[in-house]
């Protein structure tokens, strides 16, 4: 069997990218990576949220080509049943697809305030009301799964695809130096401790490439 080929963009820069390559080591999947550079005119409108395809990141394994980060998840939960990406309890894993479809299609405002850049600090950074507001959300929902589950993942002692959908957010609170609850901080260490975490980190921080347009603060 071949193996599997993840296509991702800037490890600084890609939100998405992130969601899916972690996934993919939550679920111990051995694959390589196929980088497309940011400079790339249609990679770059993906990341600055001008394109609806967001086809990147994407997953080619055993003749299947999938995209769409949710996609790519519940595919990698299919073939790797032992993972855990999915809570095995039917409630839970109701509730770990609701969360995760809330983050994969809402949250605007802090998106296009916020774009994720690891590499930079933005201490006392002004938030746009809109993006509180979508902060405020993204709180709510760690707090209760935190609550509910026990920690200091989501769903528990493990990781799952929820945890791989929030991580992104996580780098961006991070950067921007949100203010956040005790539980909240120590879920944002949780994600930050992982050694899949650390080594997308480490390789972001190497990364050379620039977007002046995602440096800018919308």
């Amino acid at each position: 069997m071949a193996k599997a080929v993840l296509t991702i963009s800037s490890k600084n820069y890609g939100a998405w990218a992130l969601r899916g390559w972690l996934m993919a080591k939550l679920a111990k999947l051995a694959f390589t990576e196929h980088v497309i550079s940011p400079d790339d005119p249609a990679m770059k409108a993906e990341m600055l949220l001008l394109s609806a395809s967001m086809r990147v990141p994407s997953l080619d394994h055993d003749g299947v080509h999938v995209w769409d980060t949710l996609a790519i998840g519940e595919y990698l939960n299919e073939i790797k049943p032992n993972a855990g990406l999915l809570p095995a309890d039917r409630a839970a894993r109701a509730h770990c697809r609701a969360i995760c479809g809330e983050m994969h299609s809402g949250f605007s405002a802090l998106r296009s305030s916020l774009p994720m850049n690891i590499k930079a600090h933005f201490p006392g950074f002004k938030l746009w009301s809109r993006a509180q507001t979508d902060i405020d959300r993204i709180e709510t929902i760690w707090q209760e799964c935190l609550a509910k589950y026990g920690g200091p993942f989501l769903f528990g002692a493990k990781p799952c695809i929820a945890d791989a959908m929030f991580a992104p957010v996580v780098m961006r609170f991070i950067t921007y130096d949100v203010p956040l609850d005790e539980a909240c901080v120590a879920y944002c260490d949780a994600i930050t401790a992982l050694p899949a975490v650390e080594e997308w980190v480490a390789a972001a921080e190497a990364e050379p490439d620039e977007i002046d347009e995602l440096d800018a603060e919308f």
